[in-house]
């Protein structure tokens, strides 16, 4: 062997310490709940953005004909689920209507995603003053129920998409920053951090680079969690007709527009609903996971075979007797 090559004792090594960690795509798919959340989740957003594609208009086509007719394979693909007391399809209606609660609960979790990571981050880190100010902001803006809220602005204001966006973002701030915080103030005192501050790196770069990396997989944790909050919230003023407004649709106003309907036409009311059960339970399962498969001191539990996780969960599997 020469000198230049590595030892084979390196070599098994470092083989066997990469098929100690397997990829998270791997351990997706051995969490079996999981990976039907994500895949659940994945054909949702697919059929928000490419539904309309191709239906078209015939979430507004009505015809009255065809009023308030039960599921059926007689129809075609549009008449599978039924149709409204309108006679419009309600498959077309629920891919348009997904495309409307994504289009409100997705924007609204970024943008408070954003803004309350920012100045959390940035309050954590800097502590005092600015730390003070910017909980106390916070407890103001909790203090008051999201939905309350939400629904005095779009009562006084008048209801719209951009509306609901802009006060479900602001309302949901306050939990990213308190998030945010928490995570920049226990991090400030690293060695790395103190390393980084002593050879003058600006704090927006500390921040930045060494800070934001360990906060984000938190971060997108509660950020998934809280999507499912904002979808039922827009659900909910739909539902009091303080939401989204016609010709629009949303799985929220569909429920309020059916519930009349429940015991001659539940199909209008219940797949809505079900949509609803189902993207959020998806979006909480799926959070779940990321929280222990972004956490190292969790992640080996996703690694054990699903039948010994229950046995197994209080040790790691390097410690286990």
């Amino acid at each position: 062997m020469t000198r230049d090559e590595p030892p084979v004792e390196d070599e098994a090594v470092a083989s066997s310490a990469r098929n100690a960690r397997p990829s998270r795509w791997r351990m997706l798919r051995r969490d079996r709940a999981a990976a039907v959340g994500a895949v659940v989740l994945t054909a949702v957003a697919l059929v928000a953005v490419l539904g309309p594609l191709f239906i078209k208009d015939r979430a507004q086509r009505q015809d009255l004909d065809a009023s308030l007719r039960a599921p059926s394979l007689s129809d075609g693909v549009y008449g599978l689920l039924g149709t409204d007391v309108l006679g419009r399809s309600m498959v077309a209606r629920l891919i348009e209507a997904a495309g409307t609660t994504l289009s409100v609960a997705v924007p609204a979790v970024l943008c408070s995603l954003a803004i309350g990571s920012g100045i959390g981050l940035w309050a954590g880190y800097h502590g005092g003053r600015r730390e003070s100010v910017a909980m106390r902001i916070a407890d103001v803006i909790l203090s008051f129920p999201s939905l309350l809220i939400a629904v005095v602005v779009l009562y006084v204001f008048q209801p719209s998409a951009l509306n609901l966006v802009l006060i479900l973002a602001v309302t949901r701030i306050p939990v990213y920053l308190r998030t945010a915080r928490a995570e920049a103030a226990e991090l400030r005192s690293r060695l790395f951090v103190d390393a980084a501050r002593t050879f003058g790196t600006p704090s927006r770069m500390i921040i930045y680079r060494h800070i934001l990396p360990i906060a984000l997989p938190t971060l997108l944790t509660v950020a998934t969690l809280d999507f499912c909050f904002v979808m039922l919230t827009e659900s909910s003023l739909s539902f009091l007709g303080i939401g989204i407004q016609p010709p629009d649709v949303s799985w929220g106003l569909m429920v309020a527009q059916g519930r009349q309907y429940l015991q001659t036409a539940w199909w209008i009311t219940v797949l809505p609903g079900l949509a609803i059960v189902l993207t959020t339970v998806s979006a909480t399962v799926l959070a779940a996971w990321a929280r222990i498969a972004t956490d190292p001191a969790q992640r080996w539990r996703l690694t054990l075979p699903s039948k010994r996780r229950p046995a197994q969960a209080a040790v790691p599997p390097e410690t286990a007797p």
